[in-house]
């Protein structure tokens, strides 16, 4: 029997549904908690409408008496029900001691530990992503585990780095090659077996002897890897900006690319990420002229909230948010004789724009570059909303570090970057890169490493 807490449903509105042959039971507790949530605009009530929704067309019209038994759970029309849904009253006990009914977690362990003894050969496991009442319930004698049916990735570790390395030669590892001349470029056709099988569109080889190739098809069982040379990738200078390291190389080539629309970089603090992509973004936009406009968000504590009424533009109340913009155009400029002045040139050349997250919201930008920084503390749903707005030669950077989530109910596994790196692994228009090392200062390095 799995028992549900509310903050389950509230996550994941369908996860009633999620639960195989297993009998799920809501305790009544929770749908006073749903209750008392439902109203308003946010989201959270949203999900709340919709979990209830779910609840009532599974019950449907069935007798007080079924629901006590368990309302078998129709997925579709076409597959026979499987498992069963029921309510539980939370007014039981157990008979020899109860939690103090002061707080609502504590009256769903005492019901769920009387349910424990009246079904002795049953298991009773509460499923919750509340960590204190997974504690609680345990210390009280009852099963719990956290609800992981949305979680892509079981480990970080799992993650598609963009990049595939060999040590030593790469050519060692390969049998049979067809090397063919497209549009003055060279590219390898190999059979996608062994290490090649895990390589998805828009991924880089690279070993140690040189050799360094991005993968531009992947088939059923063929990958053709476009033949790079790296001492070229390493010398190409970016609004005066030459990357420190081959992993810089290969995202400041996905960032110059018009044909890749999302570049997705993360990496630890210090990696490069946000100077990689401000320089990038100065040179499409000042320099060729391919896009109109940078246009930069990010997600801290409140700044979803609205942005209040006292005196400044949107731009000035964004300012102390995007710091990390400004210090990067003066990290660019800082060999120039007037740093402030070429700073403030650059900021009256660029259409840069500095946009709460929202006023987004139903925008459509147009031959935009749109870097969101800290993408890290988003969630799916804030994530999708962003990328949405991407409207024709639009293109979307997200930079982020999953080790510096801020967010109290994000983790590294439900973080929207770690979902949109999984979703977009294969996307013919979109490339990841995870950055390595620390080329701030060796302070930071060090400080990243023993911290």
């Amino acid at each position: 029997m799995y028992v549900l807490d509310t903050n389950v449903l509230i996550h994941d509105p369908s996860a009633l549904l999620n639960f195989e042959e297993h009998q799920v039971i809501i305790p009544m507790t929770v749908l006073e908690e749903l209750d008392g949530l439902k109203s308003g605009k946010q989201s959270v009530a949203a999900d709340c409408r919709q979990a209830i929704r779910t609840i009532d067309k599974l019950l449907g019209d069935a007798s007080p008496n079924d629901i006590e038994k368990g309302v078998p759970i129709a997925r579709s029309t076409t597959k026979e029900p499987m498992g069963t849904l029921s309510i539980l009253m939370s007014a039981e006990h157990t008979s020899s001691h109860a939690l103090p009914e002061h707080v609502n977690d504590n009256k769903i362990i005492n019901s769920l530990a009387a349910l424990q003894e009246k079904y002795t050969s049953r298991d009773i496991i509460l499923v919750s992503k509340d960590i204190n009442m997974r504690l609680k319930a345990r210390g009280f004698g009852v099963e719990s585990q956290d609800y992981q049916s949305d979680q892509l990735v079981d480990d970080i570790d799992l993650l598609p780095k963009g990049y595939l390395e060999f040590p030593n030669s790469f050519w060692d590892t390969i049998d049979k090659v067809e090397t063919v001349q497209r549009e003055g470029a060279t590219e390898h056709i190999l059979k996608r077996e062994g290490d090649l099988s895990r390589l998805n569109i828009n991924e880089f080889v690279l070993d140690e002897q040189g050799f360094l190739g991005r993968v531009t098809s992947v088939t059923g069982d063929r990958v053709t890897i476009r033949d790079l040379h790296q001492h070229d990738l390493m010398n190409e200078e970016v609004w005066g900006l030459v990357p420190r390291d081959i992993y810089q190389a290969m995202a400041m080539n996905l960032l110059l690319d018009p044909e890749i629309h999302l570049v997705n970089l993360t990496g630890s603090a210090g990696s490069g990420k946000t100077i990689l992509a401000l320089a990038a973004c100065i040179e499409m936009t000042v320099a060729s002229k391919l896009y109109k406009r940078i246009i930069a968000t990010r997600s801290t504590q409140g700044l979803d909230e609205d942005i209040g009424f006292l005196p400044g533009t949107e731009a000035e109340k964004m300012e102390p948010w995007l710091g990390a913009i400004v210090d990067n155009l003066e990290a660019l400029h800082e060999d120039d004789e007037n740093m402030t002045a070429s700073v403030d040139y650059i900021l009256s050349k660029v259409p840069l724009h500095f946009k709460s997250m929202n006023y987004i919201r139903g925008r459509s930008f147009q031959h935009s570059l749109i870097i969101i920084d800290e993408s890290q503390n988003l969630t799916p749903h804030q994530i999708k909303t962003i990328i949405t707005r991407a409207g024709n030669g639009s293109k979307v950077i997200c930079l982020g570090n999953l080790a510096q989530i801020d967010t109290p109910y994000l983790s590294a596994l439900s973080s929207g970057l770690t979902y949109m790196t999984e979703r977009f692994k294969s996307f013919v228009h979109g490339g990841h890169i995870h950055l390595q090392g620390v080329p701030r200062s060796p302070l930071a390095e060090f400080a990243e490493a023993n911290l």
